[in-house]
């Protein structure tokens, strides 16, 4: 049974930085790739940042470009998002995800909350 688990959300103010982890267990079968997803209050689940397993290569939305970095352990089956300069509209349920054996799978998010 695949099982992502995130951590690393809380709340920080304006201008600071979190690190998110997700460990990703259970996995019988290649990953393609994992990302990161928010979805804030009344708003549509967005993808923030992807990464390719096989190629390293990564996806930014613009939004957090040159903010957010996403990076994995690939011996750990562990994936990381480093934001910083966090802002306000950042605020939202991050969600780790992994596509591969021709489906997604989700954690159950963790909260970032940003203030001003």
């Amino acid at each position: 049974q695949v099982q992502l688990v995130e951590s690393g959300g809380g709340l920080v103010q304006a201008g600071g930085s979190l690190r998110l982890s997700c460990a990703a267990s259970g996995i019988m079968f290649r990953i393609n790739s994992m990302g990161w997803h928010r979805q804030a209050p009344g708003k549509q689940r967005e993808l923030v940042a992807g990464l390719s397993w096989t190629y390293g290569s990564t996806t930014y939305a613009d939004s957090v470009k040159g903010r957010f970095t996403i990076s994995r352990d690939i011996q750990k089956n562990t994936l990381y998002l480093e934001m910083n300069s966090l802002k306000p509209e950042d605020t939202a349920v991050y969600y780790c995800n992994v596509y591969g054996g021709a489906r997604d799978y989700w954690g159950q998010g963790t909260l970032v909350t940003v203030s001003s």
